[in-house]
């Protein structure tokens, strides 16, 4: 992928050389700053929103969470481990709080523990719903509008709920259905 994102880099600059070879410095330094400005933008955002997810697990809200849905991915997930379904339910519930990267390390050890145990239908059932990923609080996206001026940035929030209702249950159906 790399590979590809050079090539088209390198091509689109080769042109732009070509076509317009005064513009091209102003351009590849207005994209420069425009880039930084949203990654700081972004980084903010995470910053709040991990430490909020910190202080959830430090006060142990997110362990209460977590053990609210332990039942329902009990069955979900087709399995009685607790310590995976506790550390899958804590991905799934980050998730949904909007909060990327932060439920990375409790999937990779949920699926770790899945696998390990040989319940390959858990690990795929936790892929599909990590990809799918219902959006309780697009953090993201309402983020991004929010850096690009957006009038109203959280009028995404409906829309991106239904979106991802409908997706998740349409994944957790085809992983019923298809994987063993």
């Amino acid at each position: 992928m790399n590979g590809i994102f050079t090539a088209v880099f390198f091509l689109s600059a080769l042109l732009f050389l070509i076509f317009s070879p005064d513009s091209f410095l102003p351009a590849l330094l207005e994209g420069g700053q425009k880039a930084a400005t949203l990654s700081l933008s972004l980084l903010a955002v995470y910053c709040v929103w991990l430490g909020f997810f910190r202080v959830m697990e430090q006060s142990g809200l997110s362990s209460r969470i977590s053990t609210l849905f332990l039942p329902v991915c009990k069955k979900l997930f087709r399995t009685e481990d607790k310590r995976a379904v506790f550390l899958a339910s804590g991905n799934l519930t980050a998730n949904m709080l909007g909060l990327p990267g932060a439920p990375t390390p409790l999937g990779i050890q949920a699926t770790e523990r899945f696998m390990n145990a040989g319940n390959a239908y858990a690990a795929s059932m936790l892929f599909v719903l990590n990809a799918t990923s219902l959006q309780l609080i697009p953090t993201t996206v309402i983020a991004l509008r929010a850096s690009y001026g957006a009038q109203s940035p959280a009028d995404v929030f409906l829309p991106t709920l239904i979106a991802t209702l409908f997706s998740t249950l349409l994944g957790a159906l085809c992983v019923r259905l298809f994987v063993k």
